[in-house]
């Protein structure tokens, strides 16, 4: 259960402490920090985060356009929270829905009044721990917490189970990938790994490390993004000691 933000935003001080504050909130993940309109409408395409942070300065006007257009593809759009240096833009954001309206410097106090609304508005289900393989009349039920991960096999898909079988399905990787529950993460175009098995990530490499079969698994520039917010994850979790 967790709530997925996307930060649109060229200035680099704000964006760190905007995450530095929902760092409190760990049910909450960021997906990605773009700076300019084009970017963010493909991450917010690519990625469907629950929240969009927008900084609403010289380039107001085109983010209100973004919205607008943002319709034509999504049946159910993002929450918009705007972040400004003055009131002047208040009132085109209320015509264009956001939810909320921030004044920079962040006040921490607001932001987390905002959060607490927001997930009264956005409760989140516990997503489903068994994954359901249908082929024909044979159905197959997977533990979700027992796969440690997938590997796309031309049209099919192999589940990499911890006891150390195999079980293949006969869809594509891409299907799977936004059903699984949000530890589940692509980090290539040939891989889905569970969460819960990474010991290790190496950058130097390019690979990650699951637990138990010591498993190295490689990770791609193109899923980059996911690795750091994977990596940012665990870290949120863990002692940390530097050498």
């Amino acid at each position: 259960m967790e709530y997925t933000y996307t930060i649109l935003d060229s200035d680099a001080k704000s964006n760190l402490q905007l995450q530095h504050y929902l760092e409190e909130f760990n049910d909450f993940t960021c997906k990605g920090v773009v700076k300019n309109y084009n970017d963010g409408l493909d991450t917010i395409l690519k990625q469907t985060p629950d929240i969009v942070f927008v900084r609403l300065d010289e380039n107001a006007p085109q983010y209100f356009q973004m919205i607008v257009e943002l319709h034509q593809y999504l049946i159910e759009i993002p929450l918009f929270i705007a972040l400004a240096s003055s009131k002047k833009h208040a009132y085109q954001a209320i015509k264009n829905h956001f939810y909320d309206y921030w004044l920079l410097p962040f006040n921490e106090f607001e932001i987390r009044k905002t959060i607490f609304k927001l997930k009264m508005r956005m409760p989140k289900e516990a997503q489903p721990k068994t994954l359901l393989l249908q082929s024909y009349k044979d159905y197959r039920y997977l533990n979700t917490s027992e796969i440690m991960y997938l590997q796309a096999d031309n049209n099919a898909t192999d589940f990499f189970m911890q006891d150390g079988s195999t079980i293949s399905a006969f869809k594509t990787l891409k299907t799977f990938e936004n059903s699984l529950p949000s530890n589940f993460v692509r980090i290539h175009q040939s891989y889905i790994i569970n969460t819960s098995f990474v010991s290790r990530i190496n950058y130097g490499k390019g690979i990650c490390t699951l637990k138990h079969h010591k498993l190295h698994l490689p990770f791609s520039r193109t899923y980059r993004s996911n690795v750091e917010n994977l990596k940012h994850h665990l870290s949120k979790n863990s002692i940390s000691t530097l050498n």
